[in-house]
């Protein structure tokens, strides 16, 4: 299927979802505030608050919503055709003393162990695979110009670990990359799609000297920053030592991951990842879709519950791309044969360095 179609049926599947839920009548529930299409989903509004109280400070877009989106990815992508996996189903939690001690795992310990007792305090509501995709799509909306993610209920428990080595890592090879990925069921453009994440995530340990440094300029905006500056030039480093995995970007406190740098750049994947400069629609869009179907990898939907209307309506976000100060379209490394890299002003005033996202 061509990507243009693709992309088509994507939208009209959201236009059609969006014009059914005008139509289905909701619930009211005890609380007398929220109203659901499925009661069952009024359990989940207190886990909610919890969450956003006591996890993420209040409502922000920070260090904890970064990992905790993270987290729903390094669970859910536990899943494999050939070797097996229970996908999005909390085993990295269940069975923390296993996964967390995998080399991609590496540092997700501080965000399991952050989530633990809120999985504990509401395990009579929703399980740990349950809960590490709620607290991930509740993070999401706290960042401006998120999509509203859906969610699901009902994951069973895990019942095994994961197998190693099912979490791709930065300093590993277009071709490594696409055939995992390929191995649990994504394409080389959904795995694009996937990496919209990274337009609000940080590193702390892909170079332990310098931690909680963004991979974009604006790691608290949900935006199209992240696609324009991977596509600026920049120098890989060698695949080994203290910079494995990073390449080095032409603004200052920022980062780039080597796997990022390459799929910018690859044939398979470069017009895809050029086509979200500057559109944010698309962005929220794939996003939405292809993180429903990574929370549902080795699950069936029809057994569980459509609970999407208990996540957050994000603010939405009204700027546009644009080139970092001291930098322009002749810094563009051109990646895509088929379309020019569009057209973007450029931020006046000098270069500065990009901030790190201090720890909660």
């Amino acid at each position: 299927m061509g990507f243009k179609l693709l992309s088509a049926i994507v939208l009209a599947s959201s236009v059609l979802h969006a014009a059914r839920a005008g139509l289905i009548k909701r619930v009211a529930c005890a609380d007398g505030v929220h109203a659901v299409t499925n009661a069952a989903c009024c359990a989940l509004f207190p886990v909610i608050d919890d969450i956003q109280e006591n996890l993420f400070d209040g409502g922000e877009c920070g260090e904890e919503v970064h990992e905790s989106l993270r987290l729903t990815f390094h669970d859910a992508i536990g899943f494999s055709k050939t070797r097996g996996g229970g996908g999005a189903d909390g085993s990295i939690v269940t069975f923390d003393d296993i996964e967390t001690a995998f080399h991609a795992n590496g540092g997700i310990d501080e965000i399991v162990n952050a989530q633990k007792p809120f999985i504990a305090r509401h395990n009579s509501t929703l399980t740990a695979g349950d809960f590490i995709q709620l607290a991930g799509a509740v993070g999401v909306s706290n960042c401006l110009g998120a999509p509203r993610i859906p969610f699901f209920l009902g994951r069973p428990p895990a019942k095994a670990a994961s197998p190693d080595l099912l979490v791709p890592e930065p300093f590993d090879t277009v071709d490594t990359i696409l055939a995992r990925f390929d191995d649990a069921g994504f394409t080389p453009v959904e795995v694009v799609w996937l990496l919209i994440s990274h337009t609000i995530a940080a590193a702390d340990l892909v170079d332990p000297s310098i931690p909680g440094t963004p991979f974009d300029s604006t790691p608290g905006v949900f935006d199209t920053q992240f696609f324009v500056e991977t596509q600026l030039r920049g120098t890989l480093f060698p695949g080994t030592g203290g910079n494995q995995g990073e390449v080095e970007s032409p603004l200052r406190g920022e980062i780039r991951l080597q796997s990022d740098h390459l799929l910018a750049r690859d044939s398979r994947t470069s017009c895809e990842w050029q086509s979200f400069v500057n559109n944010q629609a698309k962005l929220t869009n794939r996003f939405a879709a292809v993180m429903q179907k990574l929370s549902l990898l080795g699950h069936d939907q029809s057994t569980l519950t459509d609970c999407s209307d208990v996540i957050p309506v994000p603010r939405p976000f009204t700027g546009a791309a644009h080139f970092p100060a001291g930098l322009s379209h002749q810094d563009v490394e051109q990646a895509c044969a088929t379309a020019a890299f569009p057209t973007l002003a450029s931020d006046p005033g000098p270069a500065t360095a990009v901030p790190p996202v201090p720890p909660s």
